[in-house]
This record gives structure tokens, sequence and C-alpha cells, in this order.
């Protein structure tokens, strides 16, 4: 998959299924814990410095964010979940508009859950991917800053993410760097195979 990143737009930012955006293309969500690197992770694979917008405070993102990458698939940007310093009101506004949209989306290919691969998988992150093996939602769980730790521990550190959150054989598990794009071609390639 071949992506011009001159041809990549945000769509809308909504917070209700009547303000999805129809687009006729499948759709990919971006999951994961406050901070763990969604917007980075949108950035590096689209090869843009500042489409989906970074921040060192967490829960900067509040709505569902639909980018259109290339006309050829839609990533959607959730908020993330695990985040202490919102009301608890707030954050469960936030699961609902997470849960409506992966239960109800027909558009929705596949979810990449990201994690945080210097960490064992929080419950929170147990608790996603839980919800979308329940679900029966493709998944595709990216293994974020791989550049954090050596290169000699990663296998031990995915091995332990793959057993924490028993994962399905059938699901793909990567590490990522948002520092390079050297495996933006694997991480397509496993997007593909939901398209």
């Amino acid at each position: 998959m071949n992506i011009n990143p001159n041809n990549v737009e945000i769509i809308i930012s909504a917070v209700k299924p009547d303000q999805y955006p129809d687009t006729g293309l499948k759709e990919v969500a971006l999951a994961g814990r406050s901070n763990v690197g969604k917007s980075s992770f949108i950035n590096t694979m689209i090869g843009r410095k500042s489409m989906a917008r970074i921040s060192s405070k967490p829960g900067k993102t509040q709505t569902l964010n639909f980018f259109n990458i290339d006309e050829q698939l839609v990533f959607v940007d959730v908020p993330g979940y695990g985040y202490a310093k919102v009301s608890k009101t707030e954050r469960e506004r936030w699961g609902k508009m997470i849960e409506t949209y992966i239960t109800t989306r027909d558009n929705l290919a596949c979810v990449i859950q990201l994690v945080d691969i210097r960490h064992n998988p929080t419950e929170d992150d147990r608790l996603m991917y839980d919800f979308l093996k329940h679900y029966e939602i493709p998944t595709i769980v990216i293994a974020t800053k791989e550049d954090k730790i050596p290169k000699g521990k990663i296998q031990k550190h995915l091995k332990i993410i793959k057993q924490d959150l028993d994962m399905d054989s059938s699901d793909t598990l990567i590490s990522y760097t948002a520092l390079s794009k050297d495996k933006n071609p694997m991480i397509f390639n496993a997007i593909e195979k939901y398209l």
C-alpha cells in the first residue's frame, strides 16, 4: 500500500454516529492508553509530521478523529483509555463513545491497539483487547516506543505482551518506533488483510 502524504486529510471529529463520515472506505481504529503514541503513530505511518496533534499531556484526544488516508482507508483516532486525570463522568463518556463506534460501525475493518513495549500491558490494555475479541474485531497489536529499549530485549518484551494479553494466534503483534518508517510496509500489509 503506497500512501501519498499530500493526499491525507482530517475529515471530521465526531462524538456520535450521526456525525460519522460517509466515505465508503474501510476504517482502521487506533486504540491505546493515553500517551502511548497514537498520534505519533499516525503521523509516521502517513509520512506527515503534524497531521495528528501530538501532546505531552495525556487525554488530548477527546473525540473520534477520522483521517482519510489517500482515498484508500480511514484511520480513526479514538480517545486514550486509562487516563486518571479526567473526571469519571468524562472517562465513561469516552468509553461509551468508543464502544458505540467499535460495536456498530459497519466500515470498521480492524483495530490497531497500541501498547507501550517498555511495560507489561495494563489492566486497561487487557480489558480493551478482551473487548475487541468478545466482539470478534480483527486486531493488530503495535508495541510502541521500541527505540526506548535495547534491541536485544525486543523479542522478550513482545513475548510478555503476547502472553499478558493472551493474544489470539490470528492477531498480529509488531514492535514499532515513530522515529522510523521501516515497519510501515509490514503494518500496512497487516491492515490490507482486513480491507
